[in-house]
């Protein structure tokens, strides 16, 4: 047997390095400002300020890890509301759904941040080297004193562009002014440093090397796509029926039975991914629609009608095909499918928006103690223990009393206090130990379980809120 018949097959192939032409049209000019408003957002969102009042940072945007909140403009989120984190990644998640169902994989076109990262990668490369053809060569050429001086430049962009991506992250979760006079006198935290390296390194092997390797290989969501997208999902697509059969318009050819596809392969040459979308639908494609800006400029050229590459639903494949008018856009997007995502978005949405809206400024958390269960006094009484801990969300200290009821017998008392009442600092969580007493021979004292319930109330703002729990006695 020969050495060719031994050997193994090969599960994996090389990657061929992609080098997309510079294009222009509509949807690259889209993408441009896409980009442009995502980097700003990302880069400048920590530096807008936000007046809290006292004791409060000023930062708009701040996750708060030490002090466990999270602050929105005007919203600030406390740990036990994390369903308001829930509910927006419930969101999310719907909105991808119903933009891929409308229009497949836009989200991976426009604005997924390899796909933004990726073009600011490859604006800068374009900069540095040249356009597609100089980059080919480049490429090719021996390791001379241009080719080096040329590739370091273009690395050491990148890397700054990979700081800047990595120091823009951390301040998302320190005042930025103050981490920033940090990092650059070395007084940071190791942390941010760390998430900065780590950041960095992330960055510029996805962004500058990986690139379309981690759409393909990395990403779950192509994948995942198919279960999205049905035949009146509009994407970018191949009008074979009017294309072929491809071939060069050549003087004295057979021009007449050709399609409008001129076999240019613009189409392919401006694909970040390097794909040709003649081929039909692939797991490759990310609908950046930079395929139909090419194409679309060739037609022009040739005198042929545009759209020979566009977005395309499938069950517009066969009246196309026979000359007929194809479905309205907007019967595409609203469909009974889409309706349905747009249905629960908005509910989750409303929802959301209410529970931000009646959510009080005082806020307690029950705790009972139960080791033990209870306590049989001196005089007989029965008493339990809560650990309560108090919420006060204002700018100022406010001073809570604290009650009970269920039954008029039981009484209540706080631990290293006098009376029921008790001052909670501006902002802050306090934990309070309180004790409820049933005397002896009542009812709550004879019965296995009491239902009761603990309020509080804010003399100031006139606000209460109360939290149902439960009296153990000594069960007769």
């Amino acid at each position: 047997m020969s050495n060719t018949e031994n050997k193994a097959p090969q599960l994996y192939a090389a990657r061929e390095p992609i080098f997309p032409r510079k294009v222009k049209g509509k949807f690259r000019t889209l993408k441009w400002w896409l980009l442009g408003i995502a980097m700003a957002v990302y880069y400048l969102t920590p530096w807008i300020r936000w007046d809290r009042g006292p004791n409060l940072p000023d930062q708009a945007v701040l996750i708060d890890l030490a002090g466990r909140r999270f602050y929105f403009f005007m919203i600030e989120i406390w740990p036990h509301e994390f369903y308001f984190i829930a509910g927006l990644l419930i969101m999310a998640g719907l909105g991808l759904f119903l933009f891929t169902a409308a229009a497949g994989r836009v989200w991976c076109g426009y604005a997924c941040p390899q796909t933004i990262w990726t073009d600011l990668f490859i604006l800068t490369e374009r900069w540095i080297e040249g356009d597609r053809n100089a980059r080919i060569r480049l490429w090719k050429s021996k390791w001379d004193a241009r080719k080096w001086r040329l590739r370091l430049f273009k690395w050491f962009v990148w890397l700054m562009i990979g700081v800047a991506t990595g120091g823009a992250w951390v301040f998302y979760f320190a005042d930025a002014p103050t981490l920033l006079v940090e990092l650059i006198t070395f007084q940071a935290h190791p942390i941010a440093y760390l998430t900065i390296l780590v950041l960095v390194v992330t960055t510029v092997g996805f962004g500058g090397f990986a690139r379309e390797q981690i759409c393909i290989y990395m990403c779950p969501w192509p994948r995942i796509q198919a279960a999205m997208m049905d035949e009146d999902t509009l994407t970018v697509g191949y009008r074979h029926w009017r294309g072929e059969p491809r071939g060069k318009r050549r003087k004295g050819g057979d021009v007449e039975n050709l399609g409008d596809c001129i076999d240019c392969m613009a189409c392919v040459n401006v694909c970040p991914t390097g794909i040709d979308i003649r081929d039909g639908q692939q797991l490759e494609c990310i609908t950046c629609a930079l395929c139909i800006d090419a194409c679309d400029d060739v037609m022009g050229k040739i005198g042929k009608p545009r759209g020979l590459i566009d977005y395309l639903a499938l069950s517009d494949e066969e009246a196309e095909t026979h000359g007929a008018t194809p479905k309205p856009v907007w019967r595409h997007v609203f469909r009974p499918r889409t309706m349905m995502y747009i249905g629960l978005w908005s509910l989750v949405g409303i929802g959301l928006l209410v529970a931000l809206i009646i959510r009080p400024d005082i806020d307690m958390t029950v705790a009972p103690v139960r080791n033990p269960v209870y306590v049989t006094l001196s005089d007989g009484a029965i008493r339990n223990t809560y650990d309560v801990r108090l919420r006060n969300k204002h700018g100022d200290d406010r001073k809570f009393d604290i009650s009970v009821s269920g039954d008029p017998s039981i009484g209540i008392s706080l631990e290293g206090r006098e009376g029921n009442n008790v001052i909670v600092p501006a902002n802050e969580t306090l934990l309070q130990r309180v004790y409820v007493t049933a005397p002896a021979g009542s009812k709550p004292a004879k019965s296995d379980r009491t239902e009761i319930t603990l309020s509080i109330e804010d003399k100031v703002g006139e606000e209460q809120v109360h939290t149902s729990t439960v009296f153990n006695g000594k069960a007769q």
